[in-house]
């Protein structure tokens, strides 16, 4: 997106004129300065202590100190999210320079009209309704409860599979594969498939018939838009900036509680109608996340921002 996007002159104007500093993360006193606030876990007690005591707890909370002391300096600061300004501002308190919400946008690649639906009948063991859970194996993921959520749904006599994709945390990786040894020990209904390209996912959102999100932790859920740009109907979690995001476009579930999980599963493939009319609300939401707004919001900030801090130097 930044090597693709033609600065306007406006852009080039607030880029001469000011630090751009996107992690969040920043040292010395170079004025004016804007930072962008990406990431959730340091601000979420309860989803970091999820690593337990691990390098990764004391790495997020020495995150949390050092971006806490980097929004609260900066002169602009960029949110992706309602969910993630509010959550974060709770534990900076105020912020003394500007702020703004810029949502991220979404890859043409994965814009897909939502296709026809068809009737449960039409699938078989053969041939089952395939969920898509596209995203790292981690603590606050949860794939082991969507994966028994399948099974107990195909243990019902529902012809259904999941296939999950993305890399993995170790420690969350193995609790996955014991659930899935006990469940699936044949692998016949639940593939967990690794890492596939990025130049290469959205061909596996093609071949799905819904997709399943269930996080309990994110900034800027922008798995959950290739999703919704895809085409398909989407189950997904109900906390962190997700009802946000897709509105009424979705079927919402607890994460953590596997039942819940597979009462929202069992609850869009028994209805076509249910799955086509969240799919294409889904469908026209997206429509707002793309990456030409997201540039033009994002220098106009800066610009913002630049023009405040020359104002006040000036008076």
């Amino acid at each position: 997106f930044w090597q693709r996007f033609k600065l306007s002159k406006l852009a080039q104007r607030a880029a001469c004129d000011l630090l751009y500093v996107p992690g969040g993360s920043s040292a010395g006193d170079f004025r004016p300065m804007v930072t962008m606030s990406r990431n959730m876990l340091p601000y979420e007690w309860r989803e970091m202590i999820r690593y337990g005591l691990s390098w990764l707890t004391v790495k997020y909370w020495l995150l949390r100190l050092t971006q806490s002391s980097g929004l609260r300096r900066a002169d602009g600061v960029i949110f992706l999210t309602r969910y993630a300004q509010e959550a974060v501002t709770r534990v900076t308190g105020l912020l003394r320079g500007q702020a703004t919400i810029v949502p991220h946008g979404i890859d043409n690649r994965f814009v897909c009209a939502p296709r026809s639906q068809r009737m449960l009948e039409d699938y078989s063991a053969d041939n089952p309704f395939r969920f898509l859970y596209v995203s790292i194996v981690d603590v606050y993921k949860h794939q082991w409860n969507v994966a028994e959520a399948v099974a107990r749904l195909r243990a019902k006599g529902f012809p259904v599979a999941l296939d999950l994709i993305g890399p993995a945390y170790g420690p969350a990786l193995e609790r996955l594969r014991k659930v899935l040894q006990r469940v699936d020990p044949d692998h016949a209904i639940i593939r967990y498939l690794g890492v596939v390209p990025y130049q290469e996912l959205h061909h596996m959102y093609g071949v799905a018939d819904a997709c399943v999100f269930a996080s309990s932790c994110e900034n800027m859920p922008n798995i959950l838009l290739e999703g919704m740009a895809s085409g398909l109907p989407i189950a997904c979690s109900d906390r962190g900036p997700m009802p946000e995001v897709l509105g009424d476009a979705g079927v919402y579930f607890d994460p953590e509680n596997v039942e819940s999980v597979e009462q929202a599963l069992k609850k869009l493939i028994m209805s076509p109608r249910l799955r086509s009319e969240k799919a294409q609300a889904a469908f026209e939401v997206i429509r707002c996340y793309s990456w030409p707004r997201c540039a033009e919001e994002t220098f106009g900030f800066l610009a913002k921002v630049v023009g405040i801090s020359r104002r006040e130097a000036s008076a």
